[in-house]
């Protein structure tokens, strides 16, 4: 995606050369607060909260419906916080994990999939649980009012869908016992890290300038955890910044901005979903958002628009690639369940947007 979008931005430079202009097309607030956010989500991975979390609600005697539930919901709630591939990246290899030691490996498609739309619906919940929301929300200078009342009905209409389709499995008490106990690593970088993830959320809802966690963040992981540094993913800081470039130069061409901006007074909702699914949200997102002031269609077609095909949202090759990864793989049959499962659920959450 970064050589993708470098190469169009160094396109659309022939279009209009370089100039003092191009500093107005970067939003440093959002490449400031995803840096932020990267960085402590990073850190609390390494002080392995998730995993000890996963691990205390699993061990034990548990009917199976219950472990499918907490593995299904699991990325859905703590995607609203740590961004849909975090995630993923989480806990598709724990759920992998967890239903080969119990002999459930027949499961593994089935949870991985529900696992994959869980986090990209839970995600939807909040202006951090993915960039294209983080973005979409600094862009229009939205409040959390604004926000909540678009999200917070299709986030818990995806909850009661996700809970029906798992309550449909069959209950077993099985056993779960982990060979080996995860544990905290350093409590006292975790309470750090949880007070810095506080202080990005108060300049997200523009309680504190940007300024303020960017340099508070950015000096205690230099001073406490350098290292970490190095596990941000700057890749997608980049492509942010290529993307910004390339949508400030094309909106200067008058027939790309009257042909967008027509597409987009003609149906914005269904222009962004159908954009997401060849581009994927994010560039939607940042590309759209140049032509229209219909705010509401592209926050709810961007979040919608994530189920779909598997590049709709990127964090769903995520999970492929881990499934590809582990033993029996069978990746044709597991797209083919994606692909249905993320189509029945997009055309529901489309029917109920329209209907709200």
């Amino acid at each position: 995606m970064l050589c993708i979008c470098a190469v169009i931005a160094l396109a659309s430079m022939l279009l209009v050369p370089p100039s003092a202009e191009y500093a107005k097309y970067i939003d440093l607030k959002v490449l400031c607060l995803l840096f932020c956010l990267m960085a402590v989500v990073v850190g609390l991975q390494e002080c392995g909260l998730f995993r000890v979390l996963a691990q205390k609600l699993l061990a034990g005697r548990k009917g199976f419906r219950f472990i499918s539930l907490i593995l299904v919901l699991l990325p859905f709630f703590c995607s609203m916080l740590i961004t849909n591939d975090v995630a993923l990246i989480t806990f598709v290899p724990f759920a992998i994990l967890v239903l080969t030691m119990v002999d459930r490996s027949k499961e593994i498609i089935k949870t991985v999939v529900l696992q994959t739309m869980a986090a990209n619906l839970g995600s939807m919940a909040t202006p951090i649980g993915s960039p294209h929301n983080l973005f979409l929300h600094s862009f229009y200078k939205l409040s959390a009012g604004e926000f909540f009342s678009m999200m917070v009905p299709l986030t818990s209409i995806s909850l009661i869908g996700l809970v029906a389709v798992v309550m449909f499995e069959k209950d077993k008490v099985i056993s779960v016992h982990f060979e080996q106990k995860e544990h905290l690593k350093n409590s006292k970088l975790l309470v750090m890290f949880i007070g810095l993830f506080l202080l990005c959320l108060m300049s997200v809802f523009n309680v504190l300038s940007f300024w303020i966690p960017t340099a508070v963040v950015l000096l205690s992981m230099l001073i406490f955890s350098r290292k970490l540094l190095k596990k941000v993913d700057y890749s997608l800081l980049l492509t942010f910044v290529c993307f910004f470039v390339f949508v400030g130069n094309i909106s200067q061409v008058p027939l790309v901005r009257d042909y967008l901006s027509g597409l987009l007074g003609e149906n914005a909702l269904m222009t962004t979903i159908l954009a997401s699914q060849v581009i994927s949200n994010v560039p939607a997102a940042v590309l759209l958002s140049g032509f229209t002031d219909d705010w509401k269609s592209l926050l709810i077609g961007t979040n919608i628009g994530g189920l779909g095909t598997p590049i709709a949202s990127l964090a769903s090759l995520i999970s492929l690639r881990i499934y590809n990864r582990s033993e029996g793989a069978r990746t044709m049959y597991y797209l083919g369940v994606f692909t249905l499962a993320n189509i029945i659920g997009m055309a529901m959450l489309l029917i109920f947007a329209w209907l709200i």
